[in-house]
This record gives C-alpha cells, structure tokens and sequence, in this order.
C-alpha cells in the first residue's frame, strides 16, 4: 500500500512549511484557524 505523501522533505517545506504560510495572506489565514482549531503542530516542520 503507497502512503499518502510522496516527494522529498524540501519541496513539503517550501510550499507548506511555518515561513512559506506566513509569506503570504492566505497562508497566514491557515495559520489563524489553525490557532483557533487548537492544532498542537500548525505547519509542516
């Protein structure tokens, strides 16, 4: 059975790691709900 993600860490990183969610609007509204979700991990890291 594959499992879910595939791809290396670094391109995870890039597009949904901590720094790449705040560079933009959007990415810093998943962060905000998130928050308010009460997620213990709020990006890929």
């Amino acid at each position: 059975m594959k499992r879910t993600l595939g791809g290396s860490k670094r391109k995870k990183i890039k597009t949904s790691g901590f720094r790449a969610r705040l560079k933009t609007k959007s990415g810093r509204n998943v962060l905000k709900r998130r928050r308010l979700k009460g997620r213990k991990k709020l990006a890929f890291s």
